[in-house]
């Protein structure tokens, strides 16, 4: 991560244009990839990401670079490129940044990246091993094991100068079950911000038998009726259908600069009752 005076120079810079705030966002991620087919694993992943990107504001407009490099010299050229896009008189001073500490709400007991990936594959292995014992229709079954650890940094003109570190572990299980030409498919996700004690607190091998019934149940299913049936949007992914058709178009920089259907309509209907 990136000293505070450094960012600092580096917010001077992306506001030296009259820019009216900035942003500085610094990751850095490990993480790892385990695929298992078959009962043997037969694909391997490990490796490091790391980018800064600075976002500026001017009015409505919004300038955004980034760079993959860790060099200061490097970031400070991105910084000042980013800067050039905005012309204006008027100068913003950026406020002191300061620490700001936040609570560890996802305390990690065994990080990842200190784990063998043996016993990782063990996991994989006990998960395989139940989807296969459910029942003889399944024709296959693959886990696929991942796990990152970030260290995030975020820093901008008003003061705040946040760090943040974040640890995800998941393993998906999808169980193929055939049946004649019929192949049909069930998988489980489980998955947290945690480390490897999160296995310690599940079942793995009811989450991969669950996935075997699902497509046991579904190779063995009729077809479904046809025609004409009535259309219930639940909690959830109804959720993303609403901001698809109108979420969109009541976000507030659309809004604000006429772009639309909504702007100026405050005050007035602009859909049925029951939306």
């Amino acid at each position: 991560m990136q000293d505070k005076r450094f960012i600092g120079n580096l917010l001077d810079e992306a506001l030296s244009t009259g820019g009216d705030f900035a942003e500085i966002y610094v990751e850095d991620t490990e993480s790892t990839g385990l695929t298992m087919l078959g009962g043997k694993v037969y694909k391997a992943s490990a490796g490091r990401d790391y980018g800064v990107g600075i976002r500026i504001f001017n009015g409505y407009n919004a300038i955004y670079a980034y760079t993959c490099g860790n060099d200061k010299e490097e970031i400070a050229k991105t910084v000042k490129k980013a800067a050039q896009a905005v012309k204006k008189d008027s100068l913003t001073r950026r406020n002191e940044l300061k620490s700001e500490t936040v609570d560890n709400i996802h305390i990690i007991q065994i990080p990842p990246n200190q784990v063998e990936k043996s016993r990782k594959v063990q996991l994989m292995s006990a998960a395989h091993a139940a989807a296969k014992s459910v029942d003889p229709l399944i024709s296959q079954v693959s886990i696929n094991y991942s796990d990152s650890s970030k260290h995030i940094l975020v820093a901008n003109s008003t003061g705040k100068f946040v760090e943040d570190h974040r640890t995800y572990t998941r393993m998906y299980i999808s169980a193929v079950a055939s049946k004649g030409d019929e192949m049909q498919t069930g998988g489980e996700g489980p998955g947290a911000l945690s480390g490897l004690e999160f296995y310690d607190t599940i079942d793995i091998e009811e989450y991969a038998r669950q996935a075997a019934r699902v497509a046991v149940t579904m190779v063995n299913a009729k077809y479904c009726p046809g025609g004409r049936m009535p259309v219930i949007l639940a909690n959830g992914f109804g959720g993303v259908i609403f901001h698809e058709a109108c979420g969109h178009g009541l976000e507030a920089t659309s809004v604000a600069k006429g772009n639309s259907v909504f702007a100026g309509k405050l005050g007035q209907k602009v859909a049925n009752e029951k939306v």
